[in-house]
């Protein structure tokens, strides 16, 4: 008798623990919040492969392409409608000089790239072809100047040669190469990682040259600048502490931060892009996770000096950074791309949608064939990568308005750790239609959700599902659609209410119309 107790008690305590216990969600009319859509730009270094054999090729290449640019990398990002491209770096802006980059194409110098694998930089891709690719994807370029080893002359012409329309030696020498009208750049980086290989500097030397360059860095008729900051890596407080107040809110548009997901936590050893348990599963969502606490608090110090939130936080470089391939140049930072970078980037998407009175631009880093790249090329093949698919499902929220969203998530569990499983954003767009990405991070347990829309009116409902059987599955270039978007039926409308039967490892987007 003791025996069938036990056994029934067990068993009870097995079902129970199984048992879906119902998330409720609820989500509030819109205000005047907007999710920019420079949240969702992109980031191009002259790094390994992601310029040259990524999206410029060879003089005699085969592969389709206008002008050296690749024509099928293109129509992909136009797909999921890239809304900003930042270059030449990183680090290596810093020892870029722009004046190589321009005029007839063999006689323009070449240099070490002393940052990146030590390979000879040929400068066959430069400032026309830049901003040729911006017009050809339709997406308004970022340029980072350099400050740790340039000049405030330097990049005064450099901005006189983009922007300006009248009667100088800048202007001349632009015509001369074959742009007769300027290009209007707006977005200009002050510098990059001026606390690192931008410089080693201290926050409080930087901000003093921040005011500096800025200040030479000229409006042009019609060409306002929205100056950008070299702000904060990851949890440096301190550095944005002293820019807001040494540069004040009225001389820059936005200010940087940095921050990148690393498995293990260890820069020297960070972990396999494709071979990982869930135990370190765990370890990069909760790193991943940290992306909300690090806002939250740089935000909270530019709130003390900027309280209408002027300045706008810009992530300008974030995403998974795993060891490289095996086989590959360790400089070339060349990483496969699975169902979990997938999950990073909804989630960090959805931490900067829930942030966008000041998240208001962000750069994935790297667009090709780097870090948790869009894009993977091999000759003339090309794949989309898993977190490329994520960008596709999210674009609904570009320029939409942000709807504020309450709930209390379930635990995602792993021995005695546990991290959140749930995180949502959401957004109304201009015709009416609500857009509500979901993530779920738990890789065994489904989750019900439940979702009050209180005011807002819809009748129907369709979505969209990212998902696999396995956390490490990926595209390959013999499996180029493992890991892709399908339909979504787990959704249904109760009422005014939204049932969602939410998969485990899953990104989804709905639609309520």
């Amino acid at each position: 008798m003791k025996k069938l107790i036990l056994s029934i008690s067990l068993l009870c305590s097995i079902i129970f623990a199984n048992a879906q216990t119902e998330t409720l969600l609820s989500i509030k009319p819109a205000g005047d919040q907007i999710v920019s859509k420079h949240i969702y730009g992109h980031f191009s270094e002259h790094l390994g492969r992601c310029i040259y054999d990524g999206f410029w090729v060879d003089e005699n290449s085969t592969i389709p392409n206008k002008g050296r640019i690749r024509l099928d990398v293109v129509e992909a990002l136009k797909k999921i409608k890239v809304p900003n491209l930042r270059w030449p770096g990183g680090c290596f802006a810093d020892e870029y000089h722009w004046r190589d980059g321009i005029g007839p194409r063999n006689q323009r110098p070449k240099m070490v790239n002393t940052n990146w694998g030590g390979v000879t930089e040929d400068n066959s891709f430069g400032t026309h072809e830049f901003l040729d690719l911006c017009k050809m994807l339709d997406c308004e370029p970022y340029i980072a100047g350099n400050v740790g080893s340039g000049t405030v002359e330097e990049m005064a012409k450099w901005v006189e040669y983009l922007n300006f329309d009248g009667v100088s030696p800048m202007t001349a020498i632009r015509k001369q190469n074959g742009m007769e009208k300027p290009w209007k750049v707006s977005f200009w980086g002050v510098g990059n990682e001026s606390w690192g290989c931008g410089g080693n500097m201290t926050a409080s030397y930087y901000s003093d040259l921040y005011r500096r360059y800025a200040t030479y860095a000229r409006d042009y008729p019609g060409a306002p600048l929205k100056r950008i900051a070299s702000g904060a890596n990851s949890d440096d407080y301190n550095w944005t502490e002293t820019c807001m107040k040494n540069i004040g809110a009225g001389r820059m548009w936005g200010l940087t931060l940095h921050y990148y997901t690393i498995p293990t936590g260890k820069w020297n050893a960070k972990g396999s892009a494709t071979k990982f348990d869930e135990e370190q599963y765990f370890t990069t969502m909760k790193n991943c996770l940290r992306m909300e606490e690090i806002v939250t608090k740089h935000s909270a110090i530019m709130d003390k000096y900027d309280p209408k939130k002027k300045v706008a936080l810009i992530v300008d470089e974030w995403g998974i950074w795993t060891d490289v391939e095996p086989g590959t140049n360790p400089g070339f930072l060349y990483q496969q791309n699975s169902l979990r970078d997938a999950l990073i980037a909804g989630t960090t998407l959805n931490i900067f949608n829930n942030h966008s009175d000041r998240v208001r631009m962000a750069n994935l880093a790297q667009t090709i064939n780097v870090l948790q790249a869009l894009i993977l090329t091999e000759k003339d093949k090309m794949i989309l990568t898993p977190t490329y698919h994520v960008f596709d499902l999210y674009k609904v929220h570009m320029d939409a308005k942000y709807l504020p969203i309450n709930f209390t998530s379930p635990d995602y569990t792993l021995g005695d750790k546990k991290i959140a499983a749930l995180n949502v954003s959401a957004s109304q767009d201009a015709t009416g239609a609500v857009h509500i990405s979901l993530v779920n991070l738990d890789p065994k347990n489904k989750i019900s959700l439940n979702t009050d829309l209180g005011e807002l009116k819809w009748k129907t409902v369709t979505g969209q599902i990212l998902t696999s059987a396995k956390l490490t599955d990926v595209n390959t270039f013999t499996d180029a659609n493992k890991v892709h978007n399908a339909n979504f039926s787990g959704a249904k409308k109760s009422g005014n209410n939204l049932k969602v039967e939410l998969p485990a490892q899953s990104v989804v987007v709905l639609e309520l119309k």
